[in-house]
């Protein structure tokens, strides 16, 4: 191979790269049907729209987990609201996964759910039977790992992090309701 080519080859697979790590939280096509397959699954509707939650910048820098590019949406049937959902990603053990949290309109967590798992070993967070325990969570509540969230064999870190995150996601909309951008209702009961 000549040296324009090996140099034209590099160049490529760097912008390869670089795209490919810019994709999210514009969603890849595959982690968007998992997103879109949730929702349907979980609030029990065949077509849905989202509406983004627009966070101001000087709020999103009060707040622990990120709300840039439109991870935080209301989810629409009709002119009426479901719910909320968050897509974010936690560390695994060497790379990232993402998740989803879909919460009722009382911004209590209705379901969560691992998208897209990248790591051979802790694949037990995605199991609906440990996933179950963030349900019923409120922005008001504290979660803790080992404590009122059970501690998984062999996917501690991964676990953990799960945790973490989604504690995150809590007091982050905690501080998004103390400031007015979001009003928790009880108009369903979901």
């Amino acid at each position: 191979m000549s040296r324009v080519n090996k140099k034209l080859g590099f160049t490529l697979m760097l912008a390869t790269l670089f795209s490919a790590a810019t994709v999210y939280p514009q969603q890849s096509s595959r982690l968007q049907e998992k997103i879109d397959r949730a929702i349907k699954g979980t609030f029990e509707i065949d077509s849905f729209r989202t509406k983004a939650i627009s966070i101001p910048p000087k709020l999103q820098e009060k707040t622990i987990a990120k709300f840039d590019n439109n991870q935080f949406f209301q989810i629409m049937a009709a002119e009426q609201s479901l719910g909320y959902a968050y897509v974010g990603s936690a560390a695994s053990m060497k790379k990232k996964f993402e998740y989803i949290l879909m919460f009722k309109p009382d911004l209590s967590i209705k379901k969560s759910k691992v998208l897209i798992y990248r790591e051979n070993y802790g694949r037990q967070i995605g199991s609906q039977r440990w996933l179950i325990k963030f349900v019923g969570f409120t922005p008001s509540d504290e979660l803790t790992y080992g404590e009122n969230i059970d501690a998984i064999s062999g996917a501690t870190i991964s676990a953990s992090s799960m945790t973490n995150a989604t504690a995150d996601v809590l007091k982050s909309i905690s501080v998004l309701i103390q400031n007015e951008v979001i009003t928790p209702s009880s108009q369903l009961n979901n």
